[in-house]
């Protein structure tokens, strides 16, 4: 990576923003990648513990659309995915996924069977876990410090949005306070933290999306994941979408959203993804978002073009 300057821009390999992979063959000096698990964990926003319905965007999978088969064990998921994966990539290492619904909602003894036999698979050199802020129990997060010490760890939470007027309207049911606060408390035992946030969700202008992306940048975490609102089929954001409360953004709308965000976020936060994926059976729109490679080759276009990238305007906490 390159010395920040006014006058030319950071790179990372031939990218213009802290790439995963880029960071990945920094740790392990070769490819690595996420294997996606679904444990067959419920969310308490679902369960009625908190909530009921869960987040209006969120699928019948838990947002674990291409994880493993839930009614497959662990091991058979890793291997399944692994295996596809491998046809991409035959020689790379692998993290373990724990992709859908609330990874940390049951007992520690229970989560310790589930992630322990996935470190043990041959290959496996951490592990990232997808959770809510609310469901990080002081038990859970002394285990996750103990894991923090022996792998590779990532904790993927779920923000998506600052402004409160929209986690109600998507029950969303916690608060950034409550984000800010599990932040704080896996940071006290030096867990890395990745903040997910989605643009395009209903009723939101330009600027307060890029509110919720300057807010992550003010944040203590190490990385970020920038998702594309997809509506799909039998969410209940379908009858949101109805109501004329959600508007689909166009695609160069999102690609400059995205680099203005690149650049203010901290040149060391690490970009773990900038769009996302959607079923195409169950995708209802924007369609535009199953052209993966057209939006992600847009942003380093969009990139090129301002001669910016990540943290040509961040001037540090």
């Amino acid at each position: 990576m390159s010395t920040l300057s006014s006058s030319s821009p950071l790179l990372w390999s031939d990218k213009r923003f802290h790439t995963w992979n880029t960071e990945m063959k920094e740790q392990f000096g070769e490819k690595v990648f996420k294997v996606m698990l679904d444990a067959g964990f419920t969310c308490p926003n679902r369960d009625g513990t908190i909530a009921t319905g869960g987040c209006t965007f969120c699928s019948a999978r838990g947002s674990g659309d291409f994880a493993g088969r839930r009614r497959d064990d662990l091991v058979t998921q890793f291997n399944t995915i692994r295996d596809r994966q491998h046809q991409k990539w035959p020689n790379a290492k692998y993290i373990g996924y724990f992709q859908a619904y609330t990874n940390t909602y049951a007992p520690v003894e229970e989560l310790r069977e589930y992630y322990e036999v996935i470190l043990e698979q041959p290959g496996v050199v951490g592990l990232s876990i997808a959770t809510r802020p609310d469901c990080l129990p002081d038990d859970v997060v002394d285990y996750l410090a103990e894991l923090n010490e022996r792998t590779y760890l990532w904790v993927e939470m779920g923000l998506q949005t600052v402004h409160e007027s929209t986690s109600q309207l998507i029950n969303r049911a916690h608060d950034t306070r409550c984000y800010l606060e599990a932040v704080e408390k896996l940071r006290k035992r030096g867990i890395r933290v990745c903040a997910h946030i989605i643009y395009g969700l209903p009723q939101e202008t330009h600027e307060m999306m890029l509110d919720t992306g300057r807010a992550v940048a003010e944040m203590d975490v190490q990385g970020i994941k920038i998702h594309l609102l997809h509506l799909m089929r039998k969410t209940p954001m379908v009858k949101q979408y109805e109501a004329g409360l959600l508007r689909f953004l166009e695609q160069d709308e999102y690609i400059k959203l995205i680099v203005d965000t690149l650049e203010f976020l901290p040149p060391e936060m690490i970009v773990h993804r900038l769009t996302g994926d959607a079923p195409r059976d169950l995708l209802i729109g924007p369609m535009w978002s199953l052209k993966k490679w057209e939006v992600l080759n847009g942003i380093d276009k969009e990139l090129r073009s301002r001669d910016s990238w990540q943290g040509k305007y961040w001037r540090g906490r």
